[in-house]
Formats: C-alpha cells, sequence, structure tokens
C-alpha cells in the first residue's frame, strides 16, 4: 500500500506538479485549459490589452476589458473587471488565482470572476497612449510657435 502511495505522488511530482505547497501545488499551462473549467491557477504575461467597455447589470455600472496573455505553452483572452483594467498593463507577469475558463464564440476566455484573484507579480512597461499623448502635444506646440515666425519674417520681406 505505501509503495502504491509514493509511486502515485512520484508521478503527480513529475506531471508538472511543483514542491512550493505554500501557494500553489501544481503549474498548470494555456494549452492545457478546457471550457467550464474552474480553480485556474496559472502563471503568465499580458501580451496585449483591448478597449474598455462599460456596462449596467442590475443598476450598478461596472467596467469589463479583453487582454491577450501567454505562457510557454499558449495563449488566451484575459478578462479584466473594474480595478484590474486599470493595475493591468502590456508586459505585467501575473498569476491567476482560483480563475474560471468559459468558451464564446469558439474561443477560450480566462477570467478571475467572483472569487478569483489576480495578482502582478512584476510590473512591465507603462502604457505607450499616454507618452504618445504627450510627444503629440509637444510637436504641435513647436509647430505652431515655428509657423508665426515664418510668416513675420514673409510679411517684412513683402513690406521692404
Amino acid at each position: 500500500m505505501k509503495e502504491l502511495f509514493l509511486k502515485s505522488w512520484e508521478r503527480l511530482l513529475n506531471n508538472n506538479f511543483i514542491k512550493d505547497f505554500s501557494k500553489t501545488i501544481y503549474k498548470m499551462e494555456i494549452v492545457d485549459l478546457k471550457p467550464r473549467q474552474g480553480k485556474i491557477e496559472i502563471v503568465a504575461e499580458v501580451t496585449e490589452k483591448g478597449d474598455v467597455r462599460e456596462f449596467n447589470k442590475f443598476g450598478k455600472t461596472g467596467r469589463v476589458c479583453n487582454a491577450k496573455i501567454k505562457d510557454s505553452s499558449g495563449e488566451i483572452t484575459l478578462t479584466l473587471w473594474n480595478d484590474d483594467i486599470d493595475n493591468v498593463n502590456v508586459g505585467d507577469k501575473i498569476r491567476i488565482e482560483n480563475g474560471y475558463v468559459s468558451e464564446w464564440q469558439g474561443e477560450l476566455q480566462l477570467t478571475t470572476g467572483k472569487f478569483g484573484k489576480l495578482e502582478i507579480l512584476e510590473k512591465g512597461e507603462e502604457p505607450k497612449k499616454k507618452e504618445e499623448g504627450k510627444e503629440e502635444k509637444e510637436s504641435d506646440e513647436t509647430e505652431e510657435s515655428e509657423e508665426p515666425e515664418e510668416d513675420i519674417d514673409t510679411e517684412e520681406e513683402e513690406i521692404q
């Protein structure tokens, strides 16, 4: 009996199980996820982040956003809700605990739902939209300040 138990335990350890029992007993990969699967524990990197949409449900307003995450085995859509939208950026390494996989139009989607948790393990790059907006404003101001100077020079030449 003891030998059977040890063999079973050894098989579990060799099948993507890890020895850090304090946080997670096993390591899941995206390729292994199935529709209607719960209790998902996964670590992945955010590769894309879509537009934020607002919704009303039971008289309450909320926000939702789809993102793409990947690990060494594949990629999946991650649904971000409310505060997680502002906290998660492209390039972040995240851990999903107690996640749930659903399927919409034939595509698997992972979410934390009501009972899951999203944790940012490592921050990636800052959002580019804000930086690009600043650069555009600065370049517009530079162009505007250069144009009137040229007009002034032209007017002076015409007068003389």
